[in-house]
């Protein structure tokens, strides 16, 4: 009986520590099983957590491709097209290299099934970076149209030829033009030298007189009356010789000299007639010096750098010392020209220079004409050198394009598929920018002869505006 009590009690006990060990092993087996989920949960986390970023880095990376220009496919395109950072840098050298990757790799590598959009998106990239400056025809054409043929060869630049002709007379009517010089009065010999000197003017041109001091007497007590008689008794108009003869039959010398208020008036005139479309002439015909005040000199200096820019030509006619001194200095301050006269023939040698100008003009006539016959030629030079540039930028730019589309596949960042795709766009930019050299080439053709009759036109009117046929 006690050896079946004590076999019991250490059976109980068996079972006891057998089911303690069993207890513990579970345990030991749930506690590694969770380490291992934890650690594995940790690691698909991190991964997880890379792939994101790697995604988000790529995203933020090709941004930028959303807002680049599209490849020009025409003229227009090709001629405002911005020239790219590497365009004139030599793409085989080390250190250009070098910064073409650094370039490059902001991009992503294209994933093998990557949508035909995506490859354009890199080609625009790569074109940006090589795009070549090409020049603009119009700068040609420019040239062409504002080749100067409107002036003559003078030595005086006011003399240049414009669109309109204007020419003043100042003539003294004072009593001392009444003094008689070889049978006739001074005022005599003057008025047949004006008339006969504007019989030759251009048929159009302005012509205008003015008197001064043909009222009162020399006296003192009209001299206030005389000071005031400045009159501009003909124009601005044609010279008509009929009228011209009867405005110079309405006065006769009498008194004083206004010379300073008369070029003050003369100014005032002229004001309409700007020098940008007019050539003006002043002929002031005085045989005495200003009696009447004001500073002669000074108003001549104005008058000469007011907007009307005029020539002014002073004549004496059989001077003193002291007027031909006053006289002189009036031309000298207003860059103009004093000639003593001491005859009516020296009178009409004097008008006679104005005819130098238009003889000028004939010359220059002939001489434009020729030159419009000789552009020919140097527009076609001109043309050769343009589309000459042109050709040689295509090719460099073909020629960059590809090398970094070549770099792009030695850095992995596209498959050797893709730039064969690549290349094939590259070909094609080089194909648009021959079609836009052919289309240059004869739109400046084309131009260039309208361009020659143009100009012809132009010296044709222009010059039949101031001269006789």
């Amino acid at each position: 009986m006690r050896q079946i009590r004590i076999f019991t009690i250490i059976l109980i006990s068996l079972l006891l520590l057998v089911s303690c060990s069993n207890d513990s092993n579970e345990d030991t087996s749930g506690s590694d099983k969770t380490g291992v989920n934890e650690q594995t949960e940790k690691k698909n986390d991190k991964e997880a957590v890379n792939v994101h970023n790697q995604t988000e880095k790529g995203s933020e990376n090709n941004t930028f491709l959303e807002t680049l220009p599209e490849v020009p496919t025409d003229t227009a395109g090709f001629i405002h097209q911005k020239q790219g950072r590497y365009a004139s840098k030599d793409l085989k050298n080390d250190k250009v290299e070098k910064k073409v990757i650094k370039e490059l790799k902001r991009l992503e590598p294209l994933s093998k099934n990557a949508s035909d959009e995506q490859l354009n998106n890199y080609f625009q990239y790569f074109y940006k970076l090589v795009s070549h400056d090409f020049p603009n025809p119009k700068d040609l054409i420019k040239k062409w149209q504002f080749l100067n043929f409107d002036n003559p060869e003078l030595p005086d630049s006011r003399f240049q030829f414009k669109q309109n002709y204007n020419i003043e007379i100042i003539l003294d009517s004072s009593g001392s033009m009444a003094a008689i010089s070889g049978g006739k009065t001074r005022m005599e010999l003057a008025n047949e030298s004006i008339n006969k000197f504007l019989s030759n003017v251009p048929e159009k041109a302005n012509v205008s007189l003015r008197v001064y001091g043909h009222k009162g007497t020399g006296a003192e007590s009209d001299k206030n009356m005389s000071c005031s008689a400045i009159e501009q008794v003909y124009g601005f108009a044609p010279y008509n010789k009929k009228k011209f003869q009867k405005a110079l039959n309405k006065f006769e010398p009498k008194g004083w000299t206004p010379i300073a208020s008369a070029l003050k008036q003369s100014m005032k005139s002229m004001k309409e007639f700007d020098s940008k479309n007019n050539t003006n002439l002043i002929y002031l015909v005085s045989d005495g010096v200003g009696t009447c005040g004001g500073d002669p000199v000074k108003v001549a200096k104005s008058f000469s750098k007011s907007n009307a820019k005029p020539i002014i030509n002073i004549i004496g006619f059989q001077t003193d010392a002291k007027a031909q001194k006053q006289l002189e200095k009036m031309a000298e301050a207003s860059n103009g020209i004093y000639t003593t006269v001491n005859n009516q023939d020296e009178l009409e040698d004097e008008f006679n220079n104005a005819q130098e100008i238009l003889d000028a003009w004939e010359e220059w006539k002939q001489q434009a004409m020729s030159e419009a016959e000789s552009a020919a030629p140097s527009h076609s030079v001109d043309i050769m050198n343009h589309i000459g540039d042109w050709t040689s930028l295509n090719l460099s730019q073909w020629s960059h394009l590809y090398r970094v589309i070549n770099i792009a596949h030695q850095e992995e960042i596209i498959t050797t598929e893709q730039m064969e795709k690549l290349q094939e766009k590259a070909k094609k930019v080089e194909d648009d920018v021959k079609k836009s050299v052919s289309e240059i080439k004869q739109d400046l053709e084309d131009i260039s002869m309208e361009t020659i009759k143009e100009i012809k036109r132009k010296i044709n009117k222009k010059y039949n505006k101031q001269t006789r046929n």
